[in-house]
């Protein structure tokens, strides 16, 4: 089988440079405002950055929108709407990492409309928003392209992560409970392949250049194998009066290996059908415990440096890491970095 949804692999993924862009483009001087410090959140609202802010979110939104069709739709046949189950492909890493992308748009939204003075409430819907109309213009593109379809999963896990963001903030005020990714690069077996008269047609680093492309940031973006979504929980946050670090964080993390398929390790080249389904590189599915550090319990006068932690927080450190998974293994690893 040939490699699906390769797509929504870099458009998801993509998305998880908007907290650099939106930080980046708070990098200028406050020329309406010379009494508040432009990193500052305003105390209340704040019409010139409010209007530049929406200005900015709705033309960076319709214009990813029409250029992904446009670069990306179009190349392929349209259909009827339709649904499309997708469910274990990438062994659901995509899932979580659709959880993780609407968790940290909903983050971002939030944060975004709190520095131009919106109120709490107000912030709260922008963000459920934002996150909402984002993701589901992906899933509504690809319910018309004949070669995917609508994916409910997606949807709901879409949900998931936005959920996550504004029930903690309506009940705590403060994320307890952080999405975030950690990504390393993956060596792959030196192994070749050939057709039935002995000549060598393809080998492993063809199919993962195929798939995951060759630069380091196109194999961030989509290569599932390097990736671990986490949950990472802080533990004084729930206890207060304890002495556990307030930046110390409990990660729990899911992670998949061995895939070259979406569904399956088998795949064409020139009429050959080259099947990799072999007990040596059998697909499998990580389930981590490890530390974590909150950044945003570091503490600094900064502004500008609380907004670059609150960037960096998305990713989470590498750290000592219990593994269990689906071959039955425990691992321990002194450092796990992806």
């Amino acid at each position: 089988m040939t490699a699906t949804n390769t797509h929504k692999v870099r458009v998801q993924k993509a998305i998880l440079i908007l907290p650099i862009l939106w930080f980046l483009s708070l990098s200028g001087n406050d020329l309406i405002g010379q009494n508040t410090h432009f990193f500052a959140p305003a105390d209340t609202l704040h019409k010139p950055r409010f209007y530049s802010a929406l200005g900015l979110g709705v033309t960076s939104f319709t214009a990813t929108s029409i250029g992904l069709y446009n670069t990306w739709y179009k190349q392929f046949e349209q259909s009827p709407f339709h649904f499309f189950n997708d469910w274990n492909e990438w062994e659901n890493m995509d899932k979580w990492g659709h959880s993780y992308t609407a968790y940290n748009l909903a983050n971002i939204g939030y944060q975004g409309a709190r520095w131009t003075g919106v109120s709490k409430k107000g912030s709260l819907l922008i963000a459920g928003i934002g996150s909402t109309a984002i993701q589901l213009t992906i899933e509504m593109m690809d319910g018309y392209s004949k070669k995917w379809g609508f994916s409910a999963y997606d949807l709901g896990f879409n949900a998931i992560g936005t959920s996550l963001f504004i029930s903690q903030q309506m009940i705590w005020d403060e994320q307890r409970i952080r999405m975030k990714i950690s990504s390393w690069p993956v060596e792959y077996p030196e192994l070749t392949f050939t057709n039935e008269d002995g000549i060598e047609i393809s080998s492993v680093n063809d199919r993962v250049n195929d798939l995951f492309g060759q630069s380091q940031l196109e194999r961030f973006l989509k290569d599932y194998n390097a990736q671990t979504i986490w949950l990472s929980v802080n533990p004084r946050s729930f206890a207060p009066e304890s002495s556990f670090p307030s930046w110390l964080n409990i990660a729990l993390g899911y992670s998949a290996q061995n895939m070259l398929g979406g569904f399956e390790n088998v795949w064409t080249v020139n009429g050959t059908q080259i099947n990799f389904g072999t007990p040596q590189y059998e697909r499998y599915q990580q389930f981590l415990l490890s530390l974590d550090l909150d950044l945003n319990k570091i503490n600094c006068q900064s502004h500008a440096l609380k907004g670059l932690l609150k960037v960096l927080n998305i990713f989470k450190i590498p750290a000592p890491a219990i593994e269990y998974n689906t071959l039955g293994e425990w691992r321990f690893h002194l450092l796990f970095r992806n």
